[in-house]
């Protein structure tokens, strides 16, 4: 009984650095997050951080892996009410760009930070891995013996959007027009 109230409490402890972490990096960027901002935060010592996490790239992982189980529900959410396959991808393209939009530093996080997360092989955590299948599931119709080029081809234009976006180099006037390209590309 002691034992498992030191696990809930360490996992609360953990669960309260990633959370602390988020929250600095959405309002102050990804580098003005450090241990000792996070220590302050969460009213702990540095040491105890350490004991939690490796390093701050294992505290950003972990916040990574929180933002692909939340973008797998956003995804899965935008194509339950898909009137057709072509509306299943604009549905997800634009929840995907809403969500990088509305999460920028989460979505840094999850693509842009360096990270010792693995993708596309057999060690891919299932947060990962729920996302792209939300992705490959899209392009299934559309897909013959290329699908899994096409779902990462895809995926990766969308993020190229967001990312362009997210830097302001792209004409906010053309957003729609773009993802009605895209589409339309994939599925003619």
């Amino acid at each position: 009984m002691v034992e498992s109230r030191k696990d809930r409490e360490r996992a609360e402890r953990g669960r309260l650095i990633v959370g602390a972490a988020r929250e600095l990096a959405e309002a102050e960027g990804w580098d003005a997050v450090t241990t000792r901002k996070l220590a302050e935060k969460v009213e702990y010592s540095q040491p105890v951080l350490y004991s939690h996490f490796k390093n701050m790239d294992a505290i950003a992982a972990t916040v990574a892996l929180e933002g692909f189980e939340e973008l797998a529900a956003v995804l899965r959410e935008a194509v339950s009410g898909a009137a057709s396959p072509p509306d299943a991808l604009r549905r997800i393209a634009r929840s995907y760009l809403g969500f990088a939009a509305d999460h920028p530093a989460l979505y840094d996080a999850m693509f842009v930070r360096r990270t010792d997360l693995t993708f596309g092989t057999n060690e891919t955590p299932a947060p990962l891995r729920a996302a792209f299948d939300a992705f490959h599931q899209a392009t299934e119709p559309f897909a013959g013996a290329e699908h899994e080029a096409l779902t990462e081809l895809f995926w990766s234009s969308l993020h190229g959007l967001a990312t362009l976006t997210q830097g302001h180099r792209l004409r906010p006037t053309h957003h729609e027009e773009r993802i009605d390209l895209l589409i339309d590309l994939i599925a003619p």
